[in-house]
Formats: C-alpha cells, sequence, structure tokens
C-alpha cells in the first residue's frame, strides 16, 4: 500500500476546525457513525470511525467526507501502484484526526514521528491501486489553538466503481489498524 505525509501548517493552509458546527462526538455516541451521510455511501468509512474513536483508540476523529468519484485527474496509477486497466474509477474519502493525549501533538517531532510510523506499518500492507496521504495541519479550535492534527486523505481506484470502493474500503480498515496499533501516536 503507498502512503506519504507532509506539513501544512504555515500561514494560509488549511486549518482543522476541531469542534465545528456539525461536530458529531463519536467518542461519546460511537452509534452515530451509522448516521452520517458519508457512512450511508461508504459503510466501510463507519466502520472505520468506530474504530478510530473507540475508547482503546490513542485518537478521535473530528469529522469526514467521501468522494464518490474522482476525476481522472486528482488520481495516478502509478501512485497507488495500479496497473494496465486497474485505474480507470477512483474514489476517496478524508478523515480528519487528533489524538487523545493531553496537549495532542504540540510539537512538529512528535506527530512527524507517529506519522513516519503510520506510513512504515502502511507500506507493509499487501494492498495495491490504493494510498493514503497524511498532512499535518494546525488544530484550530478554543480548546488548544497550538497543537496538530492529522488530515488522512484515503483514496482507491478499480477498473469499475465497485471495485474502486471495495479496494477504499480495504484501504480504511488498514488505516485505522495502523493508527490504533502505533502508540507513539499519544
Amino acid at each position: 500500500m503507498e502512503a506519504d505525509w507532509e506539513f501544512e501548517v504555515g500561514g494560509d493552509a488549511p486549518v482543522i476546525d476541531a469542534r465545528w458546527v456539525g461536530f458529531v462526538d463519536l467518542q461519546r455516541e460511537p452509534g452515530a457513525a451509522w448516521e452520517l451521510p458519508e457512512v450511508r455511501e461508504l459503510p466501510a468509512l463507519g466502520m472505520a470511525l468506530e474504530r478510530l474513536n473507540a475508547g482503546s483508540s490513542p485518537v478521535w476523529t473530528s469529522k469526514c467526507d467521501f468522494y464518490p468519484v474522482l476525476q481522472a485527474e486528482e488520481f495516478n496509477a502509478d501512485e497507488m501502484d495500479a496497473g494496465g486497466g486497474s485505474c480507470v474509477d477512483g474514489v476517496g474519502c478524508y478523515i480528519d484526526v487528533l489524538t487523545k493525549a493531553d496537549g495532542r501533538w504540540s510539537e512538529p517531532r512528535l506527530v512527524e514521528a507517529a506519522c513516519r510510523q503510520v506510513c512504515s506499518t502502511l507500506k507493509r500492507v499487501t494492498l495495491r491501486c490504493c494510498r493514503v496521504d497524511l498532512i499535518v495541519r494546525r488544530v484550530g479550535d478554543v480548546v488548544d489553538s497550538a497543537g496538530l492534527g492529522i488530515t488522512a486523505y484515503i483514496s482507491a481506484c478499480g477498473s469499475n466503481g465497485a471495485e474502486a470502493r471495495d479496494t477504499l474500503a480495504s484501504a480504511l480498515a488498514a488505516f485505522a489498524g495502523a493508527l490504533c496499533l502505533n502508540s507513539t501516536l499519544q
């Protein structure tokens, strides 16, 4: 599986709004994940959200979205380790992830180490036609404006839409597993 990470924390870079107007606290209401419109479209996203927000998870999620159709210029066969006709249709999603530990990822070196470990874990997963991109961003909420979080973009492709969704489901499971298995996330 392909995976990479980068920092986007400068001036006008996007900021994670941890407690946005439509925020649903999946730590307190895990079943609420299944009511999200994105999860109704992609049930595998609900399974990933449940795992990421579980009591035993070192992280929690603040926002997600699902893109049922990616335009051809939004995904690249080489970047997804896809060959031949296996990269016709693309799908994707994103999940904003924050750590449960006090102070969140307040130091860049801590979130960098977490990203490196997650990417290393994901690269060992035998899964083609998908990728995970971890983007480190500032968290813009009143609780901890100095904290950092991760926007994870998970994308997949296939010879048709159904195949791309199946691959995305597998990629989401691998992503949630990598985050929940790595103790440096705290």
